[in-house]
């Protein structure tokens, strides 16, 4: 294993780790972020995530790639309790808090360390969010380790902990595009996600509350099929968010248990998803107005798909959503891994 850093620009630092498989991660301290995941293919390396060649560009769209908090997706109003205490969050979508307000961890430089071994390379970004940031009470300490290894598996691990009570509930912001283009729809993608319900989601994209099975919708993805068939469905879902972008409830989680898979167009590269959370966020960069070239190209509508592992939105204000408060002094903890695999002619 290889690990090594360069300058991006202003202060922010280029971390590549490599395996001996050819899989080559970059990424940032630069909102802890993945900037490039390259696997090695017939046809030379091939960058199956989306990102920017630019600090400039990525603080125009911050979230590609990002680690997101304290809490991803929308807090409704921006507003939440906790006891006795109301809290009010910084608002910055509609009327409410996405992916933890401005500024969030997308958006900070954070500290870094780097540590290999023979079989793996990790980069530990850590960071401090003071009592008060964008609403949120408590001290939080912070840190996100990315791990490549020998296998293919690259692992995004969360630490934190605060001195007051709190919420919390990070993801990682990354989007995949496995024929390395950008320009490219996801259409043709074979998508399998272990779920039987997903959360319905209002005009604002927040969650209506409701549970509703996934079977015989377009949001059924318990065996693979193509992303096309959900984006071409005359359904209510799909048309009020040109796609999808929504939570789905994992029917198990758990490092052992894969929780969704994406499959490229030929079959020739699949990314498999493990978490320890309940839920995941499946967006389809369905609104892209304005997005900076991507090494030169234009991102198309659906031309990413994201794996946001985490508590459900709307967590905070029905029960059955699951559970986002971090009481104080205690350590939280939580693992998400890929796992990618390609196929060649010997494979």
């Amino acid at each position: 294993m290889k690990a090594s850093q360069s300058s991006f620009g202003n202060e922010a630092l280029l971390f590549t780790m490599e395996n001996d498989h050819g899989v080559r991660i970059e990424v940032t301290n630069f909102g802890a972020r993945i900037v490039n995941l390259f696997v090695l293919t017939e046809t030379g390396p091939n960058n199956i995530v989306l990102g920017f060649d630019s600090i400039e560009d990525y603080k125009k769209e911050t979230y590609y790639g990002a680690t997101i908090g304290r809490v991803a997706g929308r807090i409704k109003n921006g507003e939440f309790s906790i006891g006795e205490s109301r809290y009010k969050t910084s608002v910055n979508n509609l009327g409410n808090t996405l992916h933890g307000g401005n500024p969030g961890f997308d958006e900070k430089i954070w500290d870094y360390e780097v540590k290999e071994t023979d079989e793996n390379a990790s980069i530990i970004f850590s960071t401090h969010s003071p009592d008060g940031e964008n609403g949120f009470p408590g001290n939080l300490k912070v840190s996100v380790t990315y791990t490549l290894d020998n296998l293919n598996v690259w692992s995004v691990s969360y630490q934190a902990n605060s001195d007051k009570d709190t919420i919390f509930n990070p993801t990682n912001h990354v989007y995949f595009n496995l024929t390395g283009h950008p320009s490219n729809p996801i259409d043709d993608h074979f998508l399998q996600v272990f779920s039987e319900e997903f959360a319905p989601v209002n005009d604002d994209t927040t969650v209506t509350g409701e549970k509703r099975s996934t079977i015989g919708t377009p949001y059924d993805f318990r065996t693979p099929k193509k992303l096309k068939s959900t984006f071409e469905a005359i359904d209510a879902e799909v048309k009020k968010v040109q796609g999808i972008d929504h939570p789905f409830f994992l029917t198990c989680s758990g490092l052992h248990q894969t929780a969704a898979k994406l499959i490229s167009p030929d079959k020739k590269i699949t990314v498999e998803v493990y978490t320890e959370e309940p839920a995941v966020v499946i967006y389809t960069a369905n609104f892209v107005k304005g997005v900076p070239l991507m090494h030169g190209e234009k991102l198309i509508q659906h031309g990413g798909i994201t794996f946001e592992t985490q508590v459900a939105p709307g967590s905070i204000e029905f029960e059955d959503f699951g559970d986002v408060l971090l009481l104080a002094g205690e350590n939280y903890t939580s693992q998400t891994k890929y796992k990618i695999e390609v196929r060649t002619p010997l494979s």
